[in-house]
Order: C-alpha cells, then structure tokens, then sequence
C-alpha cells in the first residue's frame, strides 16, 4: 500500500524541544493532570475546526486543567481565540518550529468531518511521539489508529468527541506517554521514505515472482 510518508529527520521526539517551545510560547506548566492538546493545518471549516470549537469549549468546563495549542492559519484561529486562556493561537509555523509544536503536546487532535484521505499532521505527530485522536473513518483505523494502542477515535460529531476527549484527559499524562512511545515506533516502521522505497521494491518483485508476496522476507526487517 502506498501510504503517506513524513520526513522521519524533521519530525522527531524531543522533549528538549517542547520543553523550549513551552516556554517560548507560555504553555502551561503543572502536575501530571495538566493535559495540552493540539491541532495543526489550515483552519477552514472543512477540516473539522467547528466542531473542535465546540467540543473544547465544553470540555474545558469540566476539565480546567486541559489546554488547547493551535497552529496554523485560516479563520477559525480567531474563534478558538474567544475561548479563553485555555487556548493558544499560534499562528502559523515553520517546519522545524512544528516539530517542536508536536513535542510540547501529550495528544494531538485531527477533527476532519469527512474522509480526505490520510492527513500528513496525524503521521508528523505520530513520530514526534504523540498518540492521537481522530474520526473513526476507514482510513484512519485502516492505517494509523489500528488499535487502543496509538489513541482514540471518534464519530465525526460533537457529542462523540467530547466524550473522546473526556477519556483523554481521565487516562492522563503517563498512559498518553505511553501510546505517543508506541506511535513513534509504528510510524517510524510504516511512513518513512525507507519503507515506501521497500514497498514499492517488494511490490515489482512481487510481480515476478510470487514467493516475493509472502510475509515476512528478509528485505521487510
């Protein structure tokens, strides 16, 4: 299969990064039940920002130890700058500064509405490290989110991601570590230019010969 692929040298996990990007931008600093979200990408209603809006917006009610970082441009950055000290609007980033962006986070979000393939932001965050959360289309749990292990997954509607993003915050910074440690490792192995070159070379020999399309072979480690 022929899957997106990042940069693995540009987005990488660094927690020295984060910890200068926190500090740079005044992201909040606290205990283990401090939680720090995410969202990345063109802030257009066709990405899902409506509905990040008012899922955030109600899930800060409950939970005021949860912050969300948002970056990118577009006109939904104003809107979430109306909900208040728990949001920060970054604006648009420079690559290196997103990776740095991806580290500070313990979950990123991707709210999209409707299937548009797999988003490059969920593969950048999977290996800085970070577990996310995203709709439950096929080509998200068919490729990224295949288990519990790398997020969560929700029905593209508000009250599903709330209730998501409420399981966010109850499991908390340890268990999020967790699942980021277990994404870097899966996106390290799926969405590199050195897999997809393996893939496409497995593919051709496939082609030829099909002994070349049984797994595993020794190209494949």
């Amino acid at each position: 299969l022929d899957y997106n692929r990042v940069d693995h040298t540009k987005f990488v996990y660094s927690p020295e990064a984060g910890a200068r990007f926190r500090e740079k931008h005044g992201v909040p600093v606290g205990n283990e039940t401090v939680i720090v979200m995410g969202v990345s990408g063109r802030l257009v209603r066709d990405k899902g920002h409506p509905l990040l809006y008012e899922a955030f917006a109600l899930i800060a009610k409950t939970h005021p130890q949860v912050y969300l970082l948002v970056a990118g441009s577009g006109p939904w950055g104003k809107r979430y700058a109306e909900l208040g000290e728990h949001v920060r609007v970054l604006g648009s980033l420079e690559p290196e500064e997103l990776s740095c962006f991806y580290n500070v986070l313990d979950v990123f979000v991707n709210p999209m509405l409707r299937p548009q393939g797999l988003d490059l932001t969920i593969i950048e965050a999977m290996q800085c490290g970070k577990p996310v959360v995203a709709p439950n289309f096929p080509s998200i749990v068919g490729t990224v989110v295949v288990d519990e292990r790398f997020g969560y997954t929700f029905s593209p509607n508000v009250r599903s991601l709330v209730e998501t993003l409420d399981s966010v915050v109850r499991d908390g910074s340890r268990v999020l570590e967790m699942k980021g440690k277990a994404c870097k490792d899966y996106a390290l192995s799926m969405f590199t230019a050195k897999q997809m070159a393996s893939a496409y070379e497995r593919f051709f020999m496939c082609m030829t010969n099909e002994r070349f399309c049984r797994y595993p072979l020794p190209i494949d480690s």
